[in-house]
């Protein structure tokens, strides 16, 4: 991931580590599935360790030129997040009695950066990964997990949305872009995870949350241009840190 795409936004107590507004990406929908003989796992050719460890050293060069190309324009924004998810009611971004000294943005990377360098260790209400940790490698995200853990209050949230396995984005893949498991390369360089259930419940778990919620979200994106429907995979989750 390096220092990607992640902005923490911190209003009103809360923090929000956002990546993109819905997850769909037009190069993921507007192109024909491929037809791929998947094979066992066993007989699968990943990508080259070689090839992995590049990537891996140029991920926010990959990510940051993406949006250099694309700026804010590349994903649409469908304002779900707040029908999704109670608990940013509570949080009131536009109140006009937000002060500065409660409202801060920055750029972090989830996974090497203390977060408590910018927020204050246990005061925060409710983060959001919003399409965040599908773009970090799988080793990764344990830390970046924690990292977020250590900030939360007692009783604080996470709330989770990201891939799903078996998404259309998942299908459309090559077998010559596999990483790992349900971890996938695309071809300008930039990355992608689909989470499963467990996966993702284990990762929260171990880091120190209670599952309150995590269902699959499945949806169809339609092209009419293209004349093309496809079938989306999300996994929603909510997460909240337990009592110490």
């Amino acid at each position: 991931m390096a220092a990607l795409k992640n902005e923490t936004l911190i209003p009103v107590e809360s923090v929000t580590l956002c990546d993109q507004d819905d997850g769909v990406r037009d190069d993921e929908v507007n192109k024909p599935e491929v037809s791929n003989q998947r094979k066992s796992v066993g007989e699968q050719h990943l990508v080259s360790a070689f090839k992995q460890m590049k990537l891996e050293r140029e991920a926010q060069k990959n990510w940051d030129l993406f949006y250099k190309r694309n700026a804010t324009n590349f994903f649409k924004d469908r304002h779900w997040t707040s029908r999704e998810f109670d608990e940013l009611k509570t949080c009131r971004r536009k109140n006009p009695l937000c002060h500065p000294e409660r409202c801060a943005v920055f750029q972090c990377d989830l996974t090497r950066d203390d977060l408590r360098d910018n927020v204050p260790e246990g005061c925060v209400d409710a983060a959001m990964l919003i399409f965040v940790l599908s773009a970090i490698h799988p080793d990764k995200m344990p830390s970046a997990v924690r990292n977020i853990h250590t900030v939360l209050k007692n009783g604080g949230v996470v709330l989770f949305r990201d891939y799903g396995v078996h998404d259309h984005a998942m299908r459309r893949f090559k077998a010559s872009s596999k990483l790992a498991d349900n971890f996938y390369v695309r071809q300008d360089g930039t990355r992608s995870y689909f989470f499963s259930k467990d996966f993702l419940a284990a990762l929260f778990s171990e880091a120190g949350f209670c599952c309150i919620t995590i269902e699959y979200v499945q949806r169809e994106t339609v092209n009419k241009k293209e004349g093309l429907c496809v079938p989306r995979v999300f996994l929603q989750a909510k997460f909240t840190k337990k009592e110490s």
